[in-house]
């Protein structure tokens, strides 16, 4: 009877402890020790099922075991050294684990529990499986011994611990469901409060409902209420009268041709010039469209002296056709590339900061030139701890104009981002050296600037190029005569970047 006994305990040992079993346990109830009322029906079950004056829906980790509900008893936990539960949990999935008589049971006779009050005697349990690992267990205990079980009543009680299987798995789906919709929504408001720095209204029009919805910048640049969603009226009725109709015909007109949409309006009562563009974000099975999305920037302060807009409105307009437009790209290439919205949030913030410093440095020089310099340390200082000893730049002295600065800076950026993914700056030591040189080739300025990453780990070129890789090697496009090259040699990723001045 000894040698019966140590062999069990040997095999509970064995199961309790399994790694595997473990990681299930505390994946699916990181709460265990918490009771939980929404068990208690499934402990009154239990009871009644027995007639047994006490009931338990535990979970077993390797020192305790937790009472998520219980009926008959005021504890909440008890050693699993002590444990019944843990015999029950050593059974094949499906099984059952019955002690008709304790103080006859080689494994049980001398536990305090059963010596001393309330002086157990009859036990029956059935394991709460998940994915094939047992976690817990639905159970019942009486003071009282018995002489048989109707099997009816054992099958009764395994059905009794799936449901409360069945209720751990929703729970666990319900608050894996609420973390990533925190998460989700911790990205929305950062991407919100980068579009806010950045002065960019955002908004979607659901044609059919006759709603907006926009971001706090474009309520604000409309003189709207704080709310997310508004009437399409309201924000028309925003609109100065002899802007109005010409603003709808072109929104009309684009959804028609299927084109993008981009006009400058007056707001009637703040007398704020606004420009927008956007497009028909999906349609209907006719054509018809459904949503249309776009963004608005208040470009009033570039209004204010006539002679200097009619000087820099041209200017400003490509800027601004430009960044929306490479804007929308983004955002929809990002999407493409990224089925999980928090990743996508992730990118596409990154990469709207990345603009959003070029923008800042050339908005404080007027959108004229600004130092390369300038431009690298804004767009790397965020990756580095300490810039002096992780970037090594060797430069002449270069000036660039708004379509170098904002390409390049979003070259800049994604090679950082990548380098602290995979490269250089994925390690304490590693560091980027930049070389940035001004030549001139056939009469004409040039820049010739070398990217290398040092200290790193190994590099292998990737299988598949990824929308990260394509942006770094079409940022520049518009600059006729640029290019960049990007090697994974074993030593660190080098880019080659040529870019006229």
């Amino acid at each position: 009877m000894r040698e019966k006994a140590e062999a069990m305990l040997s095999a509970v040992a064995q199961v309790l402890d399994a790694p595997e079993r473990l990681g299930m346990l505390h994946a699916a109830a990181p709460d265990m020790a918490i009771p939980d009322g929404d068990f208690d029906e499934i402990a009154k079950l239990a009871a009644s099922l027995f007639d047994a004056p006490i009931a338990l829906v535990s979970l077993v980790d390797r020192e305790w075991q937790w009472f998520k509900a219980a009926v008959g008893t005021t504890e909440t936990r008890m050693p699993a050294d002590d444990s019944f539960c843990v015999h029950t949990i050593a059974q094949a999935e499906g099984g059952a684990f019955l002690v008709l008589d304790a103080s006859l049971h080689p494994a049980f006779r001398h536990e305090q529990r059963v010596v001393q009050p309330p002086f157990l005697r009859f036990y029956a349990g059935a394991s709460i499986f998940l994915d094939g690992q047992a976690v817990g267990t639905v159970c019942v205990f009486d003071v009282a011994p018995r002489r048989e079980v109707a099997p009816k009543q054992v099958e009764e009680l395994r059905r009794i611990a799936g449901i409360a299987a069945s209720l751990l798995k929703l729970k666990e789906e319900a608050r894996r469901r609420a973390l990533k919709e925190a998460a989700l929504s911790r990205e929305e408001q950062r991407l919100a409060m980068a579009l806010d720095a950045a002065n960019v209204g955002s908004w979607l029009w659901d044609i059919r409902a006759g709603t907006v919805a926009g971001n706090g910048a474009m309520m604000r640049m409309f003189g709207l209420p704080a709310e997310r969603t508004v009437g399409a009226r309201a924000v028309f009725s925003a609109i100065h009268p002899d802007d109005r109709a010409p603003t709808f015909s072109k929104l009309r007109q684009a959804m028609a041709a299927n084109e993008e949409y981009d006009g400058m309006f007056r707001i009637g009562e703040s007398g704020r010039w606004l420009l927008g563009r956007g497009r028909v974000h999906d349609r209907d099975s006719k054509g018809a469209p459904l949503t249309f999305l776009g963004m608005t920037i208040d470009v009033s302060d570039q209004q204010a002296s006539v002679q200097r807009t009619r000087l820099l409105l041209k200017e400003l307009n490509h800027r601004v056709k430009n960044t929306l437009a490479m804007l929308q790209s983004l955002a929809r290439q990002t999407l493409r590339q990224t089925s999980d919205p928090a990743e996508f949030m992730a990118a596409f913030a990154g990469r709207l900061q990345a603009i959003s410093e070029a923008h800042g440095l050339l908005s404080d020089y007027e959108w004229g030139t600004i130092r390369l310099a300038e431009l690298i340390s804004k767009q790397l200082r965020p990756y580095v701890s300490d810039y002096a000893e992780q970037v090594e730049l060797h430069k002449d002295e270069i000036l660039l104009g708004p379509d170098q600065a904002v390409g390049l800076g979003l070259v800049l950026h994604e090679l950082a981002t990548n380098a602290v993914k995979y490269g250089a700056l994925s390690v304490p030591k590693g560091k980027i050296v930049l070389t940035a040189r001004g030549v001139v080739e056939d009469g004409d300025a040039v820049l010739h600037l070398t990217w290398t990453e040092v200290g790193g780990p190994p590099v292998r070129e990737p299988r598949r190029r990824g929308f990260g890789s394509i942006l770094i090697e079409r940022s520049l496009d518009k600059i006729i005569g640029s290019s960049v090259k990007v090697e994974y040699m074993p030593a660190g990723v080098t880019a080659l970047i040529r870019l006229p001045l």
